[in-house]
């Protein structure tokens, strides 16, 4: 699942030494661009997105998860960044893909090289 806005808040980085290993956690906010804007807090845990270059007022596009578990008959819900999709150029300050999606973007052939003999869609009775 994807999500997108701008960031409104970085909170500080929290971290701790579990049985496993050390660990740790960065929140962040975000506000979606929806026509009813949602502020949203997700987490990163350890190293999967690096928040450190990212800054309030940036644009962004992250892929999540949800996950609810439930603790002592009350449920809590945790929105984990699992990838960064699109960032803020610095240079431009619009939003860039990065990621594993950029290799699928560059095998889109650009307009100009499409072919011209591509099947005709059959016709149908359908309104759209």
């Amino acid at each position: 699942m994807n999500i997108s806005g701008k960031i409104t808040q970085i909170l500080p980085e929290v971290k701790g030494e579990g049985r496993n290993g050390p660990w740790k956690r960065q929140d962040f906010i975000i506000e979606t661009d929806d026509q009813y804007p949602k502020k949203v807090c997700i987490s990163v845990w350890n190293d999967k997105v690096d928040v450190g270059k990212l800054q309030p007022g940036d644009p962004v596009t992250l892929e999540i998860s949800v996950e609810s578990r439930e603790y002592n008959g009350r449920w809590y819900t945790d929105v984990k960044a699992s990838g960064l999709l699109a960032a803020p150029n610095p240079g431009t300050g619009r939003a860039e893909f990065s990621g594993r999606f950029q290799d699928e973007i560059e095998k889109v052939p650009p307009p100009d090289k499409i072919p011209d003999d591509l099947p005709e869609e059959e016709e149908n009775d359908l309104p759209f």
